[in-house]
């Protein structure tokens, strides 16, 4: 297993975010061995809005986790039925993720782009303005190959205001 833990201040806004992420790849449907699972752990400082119905958290990426000069956006529907992970910069990626549709979205990678499936397992929204809140969803990865692996993904999001 692969844990990763990271402090960013890339930039100072009013609130601290805190973001646990969980990813196990999967055969088909046989998970891989627990080293496999990929942890991750992030706290920054970001900026946390709503607006027409969807909750905005962003923040600058660091080198941390090798997007460094980038902008994520991450935008949850406040009744929990849709969340957009937006990164801009360096890289570019728009995963859409409905509770069980699959979305076919564009990732982009230090090699290239490519085209991921992208079907949601379950979004929990308990979040808001301005005190923050906490989100939690999780999302299955597939490369549109039956043959790929498969990676299911959980992210929980902790945001707190601190000015």
């Amino acid at each position: 297993m692969k844990e990763h833990k990271t402090v960013s201040t890339a930039h100072n806004e009013d609130y601290r975010i805190l973001i646990r992420s969980v990813s196990e790849q999967f055969e088909h449907t046989e998970p891989l061995p627990a080293e496999e699972t990929d942890k991750i752990e992030l706290m920054t400082y970001g900026s946390f809005l709503k607006k027409a119905g969807s909750y905005y958290i962003s923040y600058k990426e660091t080198e941390t986790i090798g997007f460094a000069g980038c902008t994520t956006t991450i935008k949850i529907a406040e009744d929990g039925s849709r969340v957009a992970l937006l990164r801009f910069g360096k890289v570019n990626t728009q995963l859409v993720i409905q509770r069980d549709y699959r979305n076919i979205c564009y990732y982009e990678t230090e090699v290239g782009p490519i085209t991921l499936g992208v079907t949601g397992d379950g979004i929990a929204c308990d979040l808001s303005e301005p005190a923050g809140g906490t989100a939690k969803f999780s999302y299955l990865l597939d490369a549109d190959d039956p043959t790929a692996l498969i990676n299911r993904t959980t992210l929980e999001i902790q945001v707190e205001k601190v000015k």
